[in-house]
């Protein structure tokens, strides 16, 4: 990561579902934020990407089969000690506790709102520099 540009991964099984998450995010979540994507379908990809690759922020499909997003998330939070943050996309609000049990670091519900989506993205990626700046 250079200042203001980040990497964020976008993790489903449905690519419909990676383009909406991908419109929501947008290529500048905020003005002084640039995002790149990359993105993976698989469990075996996600964590190969996160592996390899310098990732900023992870956002997952809590709907994606087989492997759902949330499971994901607490295996990266439980493996990795210097994990990146985790956004897992639910479809129900009530969904929230298994995000918790899950150790995300944010939630957002289908459909994406652009506003939401890029105002928790931002804050993500800014904890995210803090923490590693």
């Amino acid at each position: 990561m250079t200042e203001g540009n980040y990497t964020v991964l976008l993790y489903s099984d449905d690519p419909a579902v990676r383009d909406r998450m991908r419109l929501a995010i947008g290529t500048r979540p905020a003005k002084d934020l640039t995002v790149r994507f990359v993105e993976s379908s698989t469990y075996a990809e996600t964590i190969r990407t996160v592996d390899d690759q310098d990732i900023d922020l992870v956002v997952l499909d809590g709907e994606a089969a087989p492997a759902g997003g949330l499971g994901i998330a607490r295996q990266l939070k439980d493996d990795l000690p210097d994990a990146p943050p985790t956004c897992v996309v639910i479809a129900r609000a009530a969904d929230r506790w298994l995000a918790a049990y899950a150790r995300v670091d944010a939630t957002l519900v289908h459909p994406l709102d652009p506003v939401l989506t890029g105002r928790t993205v931002a804050e993500l990626l800014r904890g995210r520099a803090a923490v590693t700046g």
